[in-house]
């Protein structure tokens, strides 16, 4: 196990495929956690799993004034947060943009940014005072390789890939580090919640892709969390072997007949 582990953890979105596999990774290295969720019921089932001291908030991460006040009733034990990792977000349809509905570009905005930025600029002061601290952003490859139909979560992504890597040009002077992960394909409840619980549309997007877990993406957070503090991982993106970038989208008329 890493000498260089973090005392206190805290994820968001934490009853999420990715939150819960992070909780779990971080729990089992004996790390304290601070989890959030919308769901109270998911997040008390969660919580009875694990054998560390867990504090907990139910928050909506789009609801700014909600985050504010969770962060200032964390307990004193709780309080110096070591690594936040800002996890929530999420993706709501796949119709082209002259299709899509306006309510999903702003809960897609706010959930994978919006949120993001609040519980940054929350834990970001005390991290400063004490010299060190880590914030890890989920981001997506969706950041970097834009696709039809994922224009705002395309967009999204790469606000967080930008914010992270200009969050961490502002801190080099402070110990603070910052990371992007950035997936690719992973089977969770992602592509359900893009479908509006259509399993079987859901099912297809992985179906013969061998997409990696949520675990692979457990493990890639906990390496970049345990290296010495000298050292910063800007980002990492990472795909299973069947994905790759790919071509630029052509349309081809059809010829007449």
């Amino acid at each position: 196990m890493s000498a260089y582990l973090p005392a206190i953890v805290m994820i968001t979105g934490a009853t999420g495929g990715f939150g819960e596999a992070f909780a779990r990774k971080f729990a089992a290295a004996g790390c304290k956690l601070i989890l959030t969720s919308r769901k109270a019921d998911k997040l008390d089932a969660l919580v009875k799993s694990l054998s560390v001291p867990v504090h907990k908030i139910i928050v909506d991460i789009r609801d700014r004034k909600a985050i504010e006040a969770a962060f200032k009733s964390i307990p004193a034990e709780f309080r110096a947060i070591d690594l936040l990792i800002n996890n929530a977000g999420g993706a709501f349809g796949l119709e082209p943009a002259q299709e899509a509905l306006l309510d999903d570009w702003q809960n897609m905005i706010e959930a994978n940014d919006l949120g993001l930025v609040v519980c940054t600029h929350c834990v970001l002061p005390d991290m400063v005072k004490r010299k060190g601290g880590h914030i890890i952003n989920i981001g997506s490859v969706s950041g970097t390789y834009p696709y039809p139909g994922g224009s705002v979560y395309c967009a999204a992504k790469a606000f967080v890939k930008q914010f992270s890597l200009s969050l961490r040009a502002d801190l080099t002077n402070t110990g603070v580090r910052v990371t992007n992960i950035e997936p690719g394909m992973v089977e969770t409840s992602f592509s359900l919640n893009r479908f509006r619980g259509d399993a079987e549309k859901a099912a297809k997007v992985y179906e013969g892709a061998h997409a990696l877990t949520a675990d692979d993406i457990a493990e890639t957070v906990f390496w970049a969390a345990t290296q010495p503090p000298h050292v910063n991982i800007n980002r990492i993106e990472l795909m299973p072997v069947t994905q790759a970038s790919g071509p630029l989208a052509v349309y081809r008329e059809k010829k007449p007949d």
